[in-house]
């Protein structure tokens, strides 16, 4: 099931729909799908809420099986709104996140510090890949290997597209891609061992945001880890380079 489709079910039962086995991540749906529910149940709860400008999401505890979204409106100002979204499945609440939208204003303060990069060509169908039909990267094209354990690099980053993006909301289809690649503390391992995100903190750097070919460059750079739990940045960038979304990611460790 393509995600604009498990949204049109999500919105027509009443915010509740079955996740896919192809969008599990071990015994939890793929954070970045759990994302993308929660903003649609978030941008319409009401007609004309201002574009997406921030999030601050909580990985609860595993989503799996039926899951179910619970939506509040906190603030409602001139140019701003505050939305609550709680999600929960059979192990009851696995998510929390709080969206903040808010239209554009006049002000005397601009600057762009985000660094340039030099990004790779964009991959050609021949070099891209996808994951097994059980796991939520089998939604993915990549090229090459996301992640190779025991060489010690804690800076992940690769070209990532959803394989059927037909209707998406662009900030909807951010958030499904964002979380795409694994933790960058994982490149540290000797050997697989388990993880878990538990949070995620981002910020919209474009109300429109667009690429070519549903390409984003997506970048997670580890800078801390001790006592089973590490920092990372992270990224998201078009098929220009152009930066579209900065954010942070707590991760716990079990190995």
């Amino acid at each position: 099931m393509s995600l604009s489709e498990l949204l049109n079910t999500f919105r027509a039962n009443d915010l509740s729909v079955a996740v896919p086995s192809g969008w599990m991540q071990g015994r939890t749906a793929y954070g970045g799908l759990s994302s993308a529910i929660a903003l649609e149940a978030a941008r319409t709860i009401e007609d004309d809420l201002p574009p997406l400008k921030s999030g601050q999401i909580a990985f609860v505890g595993p989503i799996a099986e039926t899951v179910t979204a619970k939506r509040r409106l906190l603030r409602r100002g001139k140019n701003t709104a505050f939305v609550q979204v709680e999600l929960e499945s059979q192990g009851g609440i696995g998510m929390i996140a709080s969206f903040i939208f808010m239209n554009g204003r006049e002000s005397s303060i601009a600057f762009d510090l985000v660094p340039n990069i030099e990004l790779p060509p964009l991959p050609s169908d021949e070099e891209t890949r996808s994951g097994p039909p059980e796991f939520f990267t089998s939604q993915l094209d990549y090229p090459d290997k996301r992640l190779e354990l025991g060489k010690g690099n804690v800076h992940l980053a690769n070209w990532h597209r959803l394989k059927e993006r037909e209707g998406l909301d662009p900030m909807v289809e951010l958030m499904a891609i964002g979380d795409a690649l694994p933790p960058a503390a994982m490149g540290a391992m000797e050997k697989p061992g388990p993880v878990s995100s538990m949070n995620w903190q981002f910020n919209l750097l474009t109300d429109a945001p667009e690429t070519t070919d549903g390409w984003w460059w997506v970048d997670a750079e580890g800078h801390q880890a001790v006592d089973g739990s590490s920092s990372q940045y992270m990224s998201l960038r078009n098929a220009d380079g152009r930066p579209v979304m900065m954010g942070m990611q707590s991760v716990a460790i079990f190995v």
